[in-house]
């Protein structure tokens, strides 16, 4: 008699955000719901022995590498956890793996807070949109939307997940962002 295994709680947790971020960045834009809030969790959902990471906050350190991810310098890392909240950091994250025409998945993932709801109202189009869609995300560089401008050459750029609390937001490079 052959049995499957069952999940635990923390798998199941793990999971349920694995598909959350799938959500958000298949419908960018729109707030999915993570089981738990922060960044935390979702280095748990998408790190493993096989990714390299990069974050600016040193709390973050040991929970990145306790999924088995290598801390690497941010030009060599696929995972970033970051604050976009100073023109310094908009800066920095010009250096960030963009992928390449053959071989777009090299492009990196950012994680970075957000409030959600608040700052400036931007405007989405593209695959996963329906037309328009607006928001507002706050505690962002202004320079931010242009940095990723330049990073986007679609198929090449990063992905840009946002977290607030428990709430992330999703926006894939082949997202067109405008400001106002």
């Amino acid at each position: 008699m052959q049995t499957a295994p069952h999940p635990d709680a923390r798998e199941q947790r793990d999971n349920a955000s694995f598909h959350a971020l799938m959500r958000a960045l298949s419908r960018p834009g729109t707030v999915q719901k993570l089981p738990e809030p922060g960044a935390v969790l979702i280095a748990a959902a998408l790190l493993d022995r096989e990714c390299r990471a990069y974050t600016d906050d040193a709390a973050l350190e040991v929970p990145l590498r306790q999924t088995g991810a290598a801390l690497v310098p941010l030009t060599e890392a696929d995972h970033l956890f970051v604050t976009l909240g100073s023109a310094a950091a908009v800066t920095a994250l010009g250096a960030a793996e963009v992928g390449s025409f053959l071989y777009p998945d090299g492009g990196a993932t950012v994680i970075a807070p957000a409030r959600i709801g608040e700052g400036a109202q931007l405007t989405l189009t593209g695959p996963g949109i329906d037309g328009r869609l607006s928001l507002q995300l706050g505690d962002l560089h202004p320079s931010l939307w242009e940095a990723r401008r330049r990073l986007c050459r679609y198929p090449e750029g990063i992905d840009l997940f946002f977290i607030d609390g428990a709430r992330v937001i999703g926006l894939p490079r082949s997202t067109a962002v405008q400001e106002g």
